[in-house]
């Protein structure tokens, strides 16, 4: 699971980790996608990673790291795309999206949720909360996507260093017909995405390892009960 702010290389982990053949669900707002995929990236992840790793005694936390000048302005845009759906009474997204996107960026508190300095302060915040809460923990590392070498390191974090003396090979065939397009990614490089003003949307990926956000399983599409402090 990785416990990160968004706009830090989520979609560029999760796609590189379908082509390592693991099952991977971007969003995971049932019980069961939990349940399904060996990897979660995004929310809840980031706001629950608390409540998820009593859950999930075994599993293990990635956290995306970002230099803040390159944040920012990326959370700027993004937020500027999905505030109206993450209206706490009438936007679209799931609930558990709005709440999480609400307990790290306060966004029905605040009157100006794009403003650098509020930003700013949530980063270092949830930054500090998340190497707080893991210190000295041997089932969690930090890594910087951009940073050459990264993929290595989180392969061997999860246990796949098998991969590492494979030969440098193409994207999948699912990979290369979506419209993400012609994906700069050799074996040992995360797939450069989202670039810019370039958001390359989750459900744009075809891979039959992606798992359902909202899969439903014995206990239909229920969440888990615990709430967030």
């Amino acid at each position: 699971m990785t416990p990160p702010k968004p706009c830090t290389g989520t979609t560029s982990v999760s796609v590189a980790l379908l082509e390592q053949g693991l099952t991977v669900a971007h969003q995971a707002f049932t019980k069961q996608a939990f349940m399904l995929a060996d990897a979660v990236s995004d929310a809840p992840c980031f706001s629950d990673y608390q409540q998820l790793d009593k859950l999930f005694p075994n599993a293990k936390f990635v956290y995306l790291d970002r230099q803040l000048d390159k944040w920012l302005p990326s959370m700027q845009m993004l937020l500027g795309r999905m505030l109206i759906h993450l209206d706490k009474d009438k936007g679209r997204f799931h609930p558990v999206m709005k709440r999480s996107f609400n307990h790290c960026f306060d966004i029905w508190q605040v009157d100006d949720v794009f403003d650098s300095a509020h930003l700013t302060a949530c980063y270092q915040r949830h930054q500090q909360q998340v190497l707080s809460y893991f210190a000295g923990r041997d089932n969690f590392i930090s890594i910087d996507i951009s940073v050459d070498g990264s993929l290595a390191t989180l392969l061997q974090f999860i246990d796949l260093p098998h991969l590492l003396n494979m030969p440098l090979q193409q994207p999948s065939e699912e990979c290369q017909s979506s419209s993400f397009g012609q994906l700069n990614f050799p074996q040992l490089s995360f797939p450069q995405l989202n670039m810019g003003r370039n958001v390359a949307s989750w459900d744009e990926y075809k891979h039959p390892n992606k798992i359902s956000a909202n899969a439903s399983g014995p206990d239909k599409r229920q969440f888990f009960d615990y709430r967030l402090d």
